[in-house]
């Protein structure tokens, strides 16, 4: 069962997803409340939180990328895309846009709770008085989720504070392109190589000249250097 009882919101326009989807997360033990469509998800979050945003991609009024945008200025809350279209084009702009996980139809209820669990988990950043990192320009503070550039705030996806938080506190250690994937992406994710290198070059972007600290290993993968 769930600790302390996490809040899902679900959204779908189709009842019967959205029934399959609260029976097996209330079994597990979290809160449910749902919307039917983007423009209500949208609406509910401007006075809700939840801990995780199961939603739908085409979707009338509001599709699920257009939401999860507008959802994402005001709120950082994770989300996990359902979608019929499982093209690469499509998971890597949900991707770029700050979708934590996507999941294919038809799915796996149970895979599903499991993606939901290990997404939760990974976005309970504990507190500590030594999360706060500082290299030359660029500081990093880790329960905070905010990244400093030469005393400017980065903008960054969801993803890109995960994968940049995972490689600090792996620094100096060679990392596989395939355990960045397991640790980062979690659960079984159905991508490949592309995907981190596709994510490791929008970190880059945000890190300015500070991208020195990401180092290329050819063949293999990425670690954060530092002396």
């Amino acid at each position: 069962m769930v600790k302390f009882m996490s809040k899902i919101l679900i959204v779908d326009d189709e009842q019967k997803i959205r029934n399959v989807v609260r029976e097996y997360a209330v079994f597990e033990g979290y809160e449910v409340e749902e919307a039917q469509d983007g423009m209500e998800a949208v609406e509910i979050c401007r006075t809700k939180d939840f801990d995780i945003i199961i939603m739908d991609i085409m979707m009338p009024r509001l599709d699920g990328f257009s939401a999860c945008k507008e959802i994402h200025k005001h709120k950082q809350i994770p989300v996990i895309m359902l979608s019929a279209r499982g093209e690469e084009y499509d998971k890597l702009f949900g991707f770029e846009i700050g979708v934590d996980d996507y999941v294919v139809k038809p799915f796996s209820p149970k895979e599903l709770m499991a993606r939901v669990k290990a997404v939760i988990k990974r976005n309970a950043v504990p507190s500590s008085p030594t999360d706060s990192l500082k290299f030359e320009g660029l500081e990093i503070n880790m329960s905070g989720r905010d990244v400093i550039v030469d005393g400017v705030r980065a903008t960054m996806t969801p993803k890109e504070y995960d994968l940049l938080f995972y490689l600090v506190k792996n620094k100096n250690l060679a990392l596989t392109r395939d355990k960045l994937l397991e640790e980062v992406w979690g659960f079984d994710f159905y991508g490949d190589d592309r995907t981190v290198d596709t994510h490791i070059k929008m970190l880059r972007n945000s890190l300015g000249e500070y991208r020195k600290f990401i180092v290329t290993l050819r063949g293999m993968g990425y670690k954060f250097e530092t002396n």
